[in-house]
C-alpha cells in the first residue's frame, strides 16, 4: 500500500515539476502581456497546487500527521490567482487601449474598466434594502 502512495506523491510532483516549468516558459517566451498573463495564473498555480497535494498526502499517509497548512495554502493560492489574473489584465486595457478600440461589450453600457459603469446599488432595491438599515 505504501508503494501506491509513493506513486501518487512522486507523479503529483513530477506534474506540479511540469506545469512549473511551462509557466515559467510561457512568462517568457510569450509575445505580449494579455497572452503572457495565462503562463503564471494557469500553469504555475496548477504547478504548486500539485506540490502542496503531494505535501498532505505524504504528511498524512507516511507521517500520519495531519497539516492544515497546506490546504490553506493550497486555497489560498486558487483563491487568489485569478484576482492577480484579472487585475494585470486591467492594467493591460488601462494602458494599452483606449475606448474606442475596445471591442463592443453587448450590453448598454461601456468597459467598468475605462468608465463609469452603472452599479448594482444605483436606485435599486438593494439601495433600499441598505439605506433603511441604517
Amino acid at each position: 500500500m505504501d508503494l501506491i502512495f509513493e506513486i501518487i506523491v512522486t507523479a503529483l510532483l513530477v506534474i506540479s515539476g511540469i506545469f512549473g516549468f511551462v509557466g515559467s516558459y510561457g512568462l517568457v517566451k510569450l509575445p505580449e502581456p494579455m497572452t503572457r498573463l495565462h503562463a503564471p495564473t494557469k500553469a504555475a498555480t496548477l504547478g504548486v497546487g500539485a506540490v502542496l497535494i503531494a505535501s498532505m498526502i505524504y504528511l498524512a499517509w507516511f507521517k500520519s500527521h495531519l497539516s492544515w497548512h497546506e490546504l490553506m495554502i493550497t486555497l489560498f493560492v486558487f483563491l487568489t490567482a485569478p484576482v492577480t489574473g484579472l487585475m494585470i489584465a486591467k492594467v493591460n486595457i488601462f494602458r494599452q487601449w483606449s475606448k474606442e478600440e475596445l471591442p463592443p461589450t453587448g450590453a448598454g453600457t461601456g468597459w467598468a474598466t475605462l468608465s463609469d459603469s452603472p452599479s448594482l446599488m444605483d436606485d435599486g432595491a438593494d439601495s433600499r434594502l441598505i439605506n433603511e438599515g441604517d
